[in-house]
């Protein structure tokens, strides 16, 4: 038996990911045992927002999940930045699927674990696409897309969002920005094929003419493999028999902000300054978020209301949206919020973004998962069995939950992951309705 015990390359990108190529297109599989056939499978695509990442993070190794559960566990790694994302389709032709080039990336991925994942025990016809961050938006835009039907039956998304995908003119208008930094004009694209990956990348820390910060590059309504955005107007048909999870984290951006200096200690005069456009998304007056705050929330710090306002304006928006999309559709998903805290680097907790990976993958001990406390591997045994369970069944309800039903308008019922577990209904309800008045927009599109 071939022994496969090195992680293949990463996507070229910014930033510290070890072992980039463009040789990118991997696969990382777990098994208990090519023994048998029909375990479920679970595919973890991973975060980054479109950007960076792999599939080879110590947080989400497969091998323990893969054993307590009985589960194929596969990861995988696909093309990002602008050689995944960069829409040059209206810019000359022979490029029409260059703007989704990645999602294509990920549909050619499952279509591996169906063809092959047999040999490895695994059962083709039960698969779970589970992904965080920026691997929840990957697969909300794939259970949009025609050409993924079929390919999975259950989907969890951890803090990963996608409404709209980015519109063809602003895709353009951010390719034309990439192709001005490497110093080519349409008549030129062609070149892009040629030039070194390293000078692509590097061009890609360009400043977005529509965010600001560098190139956003994230999947397009190119109306050829994305013909729809994923959950606007309404949630994607073809997807309604797929049971879904939609998680968050109550303070999803203390990830972002939280190891700022500038936002500790902050005092009330100061706190308006902190919440800007960049960090809440949304056309808000920032003085009316904090006096709501201070009036609703009087228990809450300046340092928390920096975080709770960012996060309830900006990531957990799009999860309320997504839930409520489902609800519509009478194919709703069950709902968690993480409320067991974790530890920055600076010593500040919370349930950051990403705190969930190392509970749903039972992986505490690596580095960087952030666990605290005596009670960590309880809640990581809670989540892990959460996953196990509905990659089995597509329900999450297990012997050490409270009995979890899907979200309804009616009552929004959400599962709080914390010690013990417990079912609320609309958590966060007067943050929801507060921020719910003003319009939402994709961060991105």
């Amino acid at each position: 038996m071939l022994q496969a015990e090195n992680f293949g390359p990463a996507s070229p990108q910014r930033g510290s990911e070890p072992n980039q190529s463009e040789d990118c297109l991997r696969l990382n599989v777990w098994t208990p045992g090519p023994d048998r056939f029909r375990r479920p499978v679970i595919v973890y695509i991973h975060g980054g927002a479109y950007a960076t990442g792999s599939g080879s993070s110590p947080l989400t190794d497969g091998a323990r999940l893969a054993a307590k559960g009985d589960v194929v566990v596969v990861t995988v790694n696909h093309r990002l930045g602008p050689l995944g994302y960069a829409s040059l389709a209206r810019l000359a032709p022979g490029f029409g699927d260059s703007g989704n080039l990645g999602q294509l990336d990920l549909i050619l991925a499952l279509e591996w674990v169906r063809d092959n994942i047999a040999a490895f025990g695994g059962d083709p016809g039960c698969v779970t696409v589970v992904g965080q961050s920026g691997g929840g938006a990957k697969i909300a835009t794939l259970m949009a897309m025609p050409a993924a039907a079929g390919l999975f039956h259950r989907a969890v998304t951890m803090s990963g969002q996608q409404v709209t995908a980015s519109g063809p003119l602003n895709a353009t208008r951010r390719a034309e920005v990439w192709l001005e930094a490497l110093g080519l004009t349409p008549e030129r694209i062609n070149e892009v094929r040629t030039l070194p990956v390293e000078r692509l990348i590097e061009a890609s820390g360009a400043t977005d003419p529509i965010l600001g910060g560098s190139l956003y590059f994230g999947p397009v309504l190119d109306e050829r493999n994305l013909t729809r955005h994923p959950f606007w107007p309404d949630a994607p048909a073809q997807s309604a028999h797929i049971p879904m999870i939609i998680g968050n984290t109550r303070e999803e951006t203390l990830a972002f902000l939280g190891n700022d200096p500038a936002n500790a200690g902050l005092t009330w005069e100061a706190l308006p300054g902190r919440l800007t456009p960049s960090q809440m998304r949304i056309d808000v007056a920032p003085e009316e978020v904090v006096a709501w705050y201070r009036r609703e929330h009087p228990e809450l710090t300046p340092d928390q209301v920096l975080i709770r306002a960012t996060t309830a304006a900006r990531s957990w928006r799009a999860a309320v949206i997504e839930a409520e999309m489902r609800a519509a559709q009478n194919s709703p998903a069950f709902v968690y919020q993480l409320d067991w805290p974790a530890r920055l680097a600076n010593g500040r907790t919370g349930a950051f973004h990403t705190s969930d990976i190392p509970l749903m993958f039972d992986t505490l001990s690596a580095g960087g998962s952030g666990a605290i406390g005596p009670q960590a591997q309880g809640m990581a045994d809670v989540m892990s069995d959460t996953l196990l369970a509905f990659a089995r069944t597509g329900d999450p309800n297990h012997a050490g939950l409270p009995v979890w039903t899907p979200y309804s308008l009616a009552h929004r019922e959400t599962m709080v992951m914390d010690r013990p577990p417990r079912m609320e209904n609309d958590p966060r309800g007067d943050e929801r309705r507060f921020f719910g008045r003003i319009p939402y927009v994709q961060p991105g599109t």
